[in-house]
Formats: structure tokens, sequence, C-alpha cells
């Protein structure tokens, strides 16, 4: 998980039927900085009513190989960077933030697509965390903030009140 929201599908019996991926409840639509931020809410949540309504006979519900190209294990440096980032959590409830900080640099240098890092570290610097975020979103140029939503679609929009 690099953003958040994001939602994971967890079966009855345990089992992921879709990994991580953004879930907004409704669609949004904004500019920030003359950059656009979109998220489409409202597909999300009429395919989840959907998979609650039809379980593993669902159109949204992954298995086998369409589960599998979603999934992937954390590359080593991304194992590495969520130990950095803990290690500076650690470090800085222990009250000593300049070395926290050298953890949480090195947490986002080897795994920079996770906005989690970054999020987090803005919670211990509140009053610098809208700007930062910004400059990295703005940073993202053609990239967009959220992936978009990989869902079979219909031709109509889906109803709201399902």
């Amino acid at each position: 998980m690099i953003n958040v929201p994001t939602g994971v599908w967890i079966d009855e019996r345990g089992r992921v039927v879709r990994p991580g991926e953004v879930a907004y409840s409704s669609d949004k639509s904004l500019t920030l900085g003359g950059k656009k931020l979109t998220v489409e809410g409202d597909v999300y949540v009429a395919a989840l009513r959907d998979w609650v309504a039809n379980g593993e006979a669902s159109r949204y519900a992954l298995r086998g190989e369409a589960l599998a190209r979603r999934m992937r294990n954390r590359t080593p440096a991304e194992a590495e960077a969520d130990a950095a980032f803990q290690l500076g959590i650690y470090l800085f409830k222990a009250g000593k933030q300049e070395a926290a900080a050298g953890y949480w640099r090195r947490a986002q240098s080897l795994n920079p697509e996770s906005w989690n890092y970054h999020r987090q570290e803005w919670s211990f610097t509140p009053q610098e965390a809208g700007k930062k975020w910004m400059a990295k979103f703005l940073a993202l140029e053609d990239r967009p903030y959220y992936a978009p939503l990989d869902l079979p679609r219909d031709e109509r929009k889906p109803d709201k009140k399902q």
C-alpha cells in the first residue's frame, strides 16, 4: 500500500480477492496548484456492492492469473525501506529527531513511490505537512496521484443508490 485511502477485499475465508487499490466512496475532482486530482469513488462503491451481493461470482472478485498479476512480493529495497522507517519512528519517540529524519529519508529514497512514508513523516511536523505534500504532488507532473482503478466497466454509469 503506497497511498491512502486504500482498500483490500478479503473474503469470508480470509483470501484476498482484490489487492490494495484507491478506495474512495464517491467521485471527486479538484485542481490543486494547477494540477488536477480525480478519483473514481462511485464505480469503486458499485463494484464493492456487487461483490457483497454476488460473492465469488462477482466479476470484480479476482482469482487465478488476474489476481496473481496484481499481487507481488516486496522488493528487497521496499523491505529495507519499511525497516528504516520503523527505526525512524523508534528514534523519534526516543527523542532523537535528527537520527529519525535520516532513517525516514532513507525509507523514502528506497521506496520513492510510497506516499505513506512521506505522510507519516509529515505527521511529526504538521506545520510543514501541507507545503511538503503540495510540492510532492506538483512534482508528479503527468503521472496521476492515484493509479486509475482497474475494473471492468459497464456502458452505463453505476447507480449510486445500489
